[in-house]
Order: structure tokens, then C-alpha cells, then sequence
């Protein structure tokens, strides 16, 4: 189970970066507060228990030369009809998750690109403190089916007296019994392109299409290891050398895929897949949410851009403005639109001597407006061969997913 910063004092530009639920190194487990606890299941989990695991890690995410390294998730039961697997039901499951953690918002993108938002809600966690996430009282949400108002209310009907952790962004919760079914968000992505196929709406993207699924895989490892997590990698290294190698990976990443996005509207060509949905989670909150950490950790202001990349930076605007790939409480919370009042949910900028608050807000719609620039890219199609993972002779050496016997999932 991924264990989470004790602290909810967050500066504001690290909310996107802890939103996901991290701990710095220095920072105690959590003890389980005194929330209802049903009677422990006596069954072994899956990615729980030591014997699980190819090898045991601690409980820091950290190296011992300063690098961050994210821990597994606990709970990877798969969506389908084979034994051990969640059926797939519509309206039976609720994924929970905070609108500023990226592998929630991926979730959330798939869901509203196959048209699955009634058949599998997304509900919002909105806070955290040494009890862990708060529920949003919504009517037929959860809180209100089962009388909880924390997400780790969930862990303890799960497991009982074991969970010892916190309960993270995103989690599904199987309605029928109130137990955790998953909170793998590596996976959680390509079961709703898969098994919830009955379920798409009509004319719904393939975003996982069977002919590229394994080099689909392949760089979405990639694309998790350095750039995704890639951002924690730099943010929360304990070592400015840690940080300095993990910048010049990430650096390297939007160089190369600047490049293969020349020629390509897409990460696989004509057609985005659930790949660009995983580039998109970080790009678009980039800007806002990493790069002012990013300053901290390395110790100076040149740090690049998204827009230093002009084919990558494109091809993120030709994303902004895809329907399904952000919606309005996103563009709130990751800085873009200001509330009713006009307030801004993050003020980065305020770090900055000189700024005052309209400063904030003039800087922050400019940015916004960069945003709805024309991409400018819908005559591009390209190939989808490429001498990246997957298309470059590699998926006949490699197989994502090999060693995932150690989890009994």
C-alpha cells in the first residue's frame, strides 16, 4: 500500500506533486485513526504481503543515494470474467481520487472519452490530513451509502486491523460491499479501454487498440519511469545529484518525443492512444503544478518549459482541446480558471517578489489563453513506427508485464 506524507501544510505549488499521495523521506507512518474497523480478513493480499514481493523495500520512498522510488500499490485486482477478477457491472464501482493527482486525472480522461461516467463514477476526494483523504458528501456517493467520511475507512473494511498506511489517489470502491477492489492506476486505464468495452459509447476512441498494445506498453513504462514519476524523481530527491539525473532523463524525454511528434499528430500517428493520455497528465499540469518544485530542487530558475518543445507543446494544446481531456473542475484545480470569485485555487507565482494579486491573476489567464492557441496540427497523421520503446525492435526482446506472477494478482 503506498504510504503518504503525514503533513498537510503543503506549500502551494507542491499540491500537484503530493496530491497522489507521497512521503518525503524523515516522515513517520501514519497510525490508523479511530474510524470503524470491521472484522480482519485473516486471507493474504496480494502486493501485501512480504512473500508477494520479489524483495522487500522500506517504508521511506527513497534510496539510499537520495532518489525517490515510488512504492507498489496494494490492492491490483483486474477488471474481466476470469477467476480472481472483478466483474465488470455497471454502476457497481466508484473511483475515488483527488483532482490534482495525475494517475487520478488519467482515469478520470479515460472515463470521459469512452463515455463510462455513469457505469463508472468518478468521485472527488478534496483534502488530506493525518486521517487520510476526506470524502465529498454527494447524494449516492459513498460517504453517503456507507456512513464514512475518510477513504481509509475503506482500507480498514478491507483489511481490518493490517492497514497501517493511507488509502490513495485513485482507489476503487466496489459498492456492493464497500471494499477496496483497486488502487493500481498502472492498469486501471487499460481495463476500462478493455473490459468495459460493453460499456463505451458509441464511436468511443480505441485508445488501447490490440496491434499496439504491447508497444503501447512499453512506452507507457517508459513514459511512467521518466516522466510522469519522472516529476516526483526531481521533486522529491533528497540529493541535488539525485534530482540533477532525474531532471536530465526528464529533459531528454520531451526532447525526444518533441521530435517524434513532428511528423506525427500523435504519439502512434493518426490516432491518440493511452499512451498520449499519459504524456497529457503531466504536460498539462506541468507548468503549475512541478516546474516551481523543480526550481527548489535544482536551485535555480532555468528550468525548461513546455512550450521550449514546439511540436510537443502542439501537441499538448491539440490535447487541451480534445473534449474529454479536461474538464472544468480540472482547469480549476490546476490553476488555468479562477473560481465565481475570481481567486485562483494555486498562486505560485506569489513566491515571486514583486507579484501582487492581480499580477497573479493576469499572469495566470495569460497562461490559460497560451492554452487555447490553434495546435495547428489536424493535417498531421505519421507513422506509427518509431525507434522508441515498442517500435524499434525492442518488443521482440521485452514483455511488459513479465514478472507479474510475484503479485499473485
Amino acid at each position: 500500500m503506498t504510504l503518504t506524507n503525514a503533513s498537510i501544510s503543503l506549500k502551494a505549488s507542491d499540491v500537484a506533486a503530493d496530491a497522489c499521495g507521497v512521503r518525503p523521506a524523515g516522515t513517520a507512518p501514519v497510525a490508523a485513526s479511530a474510524a470503524p474497523a470491521p472484522t480482519p480478513t485473516t486471507q493474504p493480499r496480494p502486493g501485501h504481503d512480504k512473500f508477494d514481493r520479489p524483495f522487500e523495500e522500506t517504508t521511506v520512498e527513497q534510496t539510499p543515494d537520495g532518489a525517490f522510488r515510488r512504492q507498489r500499490n496494494a490492492f491490483t485486482v483486474r477488471f474481466g470474467d476470469q477467476p480472481g477478477q472483478a466483474p465488470v457491472e455497471a454502476g457497481r464501482y466508484h473511483v475515488l481520487g483527488a483532482l490534482g493527482c495525475g494517475w487520478n486525472r488519467r482515469q478520470r480522461i479515460v472515463i470521459r472519452l469512452l463515455g463510462l461516467w455513469d457505469a463508472f463514477t468518478p468521485e472527488i476526494v478534496y483534502g488530506r490530513d493525518q486521517d487520510g483523504w476526506k470524502l465529498t458528501k454527494t447524494p449516492g456517493g459513498v460517504a453517503e451509502l456507507f456512513g464514512y467520511d475518510r477513504l481509509n475507512d475503506f482500507y480498514r473494511r478491507t483489511v481490518g486491523d493490517r492497514f497501517t498506511g493511507r488509502g490513495t489517489s485513485p482507489t476503487v470502491i466496489d459498492l456492493s460491499n464497500g471494499k477496496v477492489v483497486t488502487n493500481n492506476y498502472h492498469i486501471l486505464s487499460n481495463d476500462l479501454e478493455t473490459a468495459w468495452a460493453p460499456f463505451h459509447k458509441q464511436g468511443a476512441p480505441d485508445l488501447y487498440p490490440q496491434e499496439l498494445r504491447q508497444e503501447i506498453d512499453l512506452l507507457n513504462q517508459q513514459l511512467f519511469d521518466d516522466v510522469n514519476n519522472g516529476t516526483y524523481k526531481v521533486n522529491f530527491a533528497t540529493t541535488r545529484g539525485a534530482a540533477q539525473a532525474a531532471y536530465t532523463i526528464f529533459k531528454a524525454r520531451l526532447a525526444d518525443y518533441d521530435f517524434r511528434l513532428a511528423s506525427r499528430r500523435y504519439l502512434f500517428g493518426a490516432n491518440y492512444t493511452d499512451s498520449d493520455v499519459r504524456l497529457f497528465q503531466t504536460l498539462e499540469s506541468f507548468e503549475l503544478g512541478y516546474r516551481p518544485g523543480f526550481i527548489r530542487a535544482l536551485g535555480t530558475e532555468d528550468i525548461v518549459h513546455v512550450w521550449d518543445y514546439p511540436n510537443l507543446w502542439a501537441y499538448a494544446r491539440d490535447l487541451f482541446q480534445t473534449p474529454g481531456f479536461i474538464d472544468e473542475p480540472e482547469l480549476f484545480e490546476l490553476g488555468y480558471t479562477p473560481d465565481e470569485d475570481g481567486n485562483y485555487t494555486r498562486d505560485p507565482f506569489t513566491r515571486d517578489e514583486g507579484t501582487t494579486p492581480q499580477s497573479v491573476k493576469d499572469e495566470r489567464k495569460a497562461l490559460y489563453e497560451r492554452w487555447l492557441e490553434p495546435a495547428g496540427r489536424e493535417d498531421l497523421t505519421g507513422s506509427q513506427f518509431y525507434s522508441g520503446p515498442g517500435v524499434g525492435g525492442s518488443y521482440e526482446l521485452w514483455k511488459f508485464g513479465e514478472y507479474s506472477n510475484y503479485y499473485r494478482a
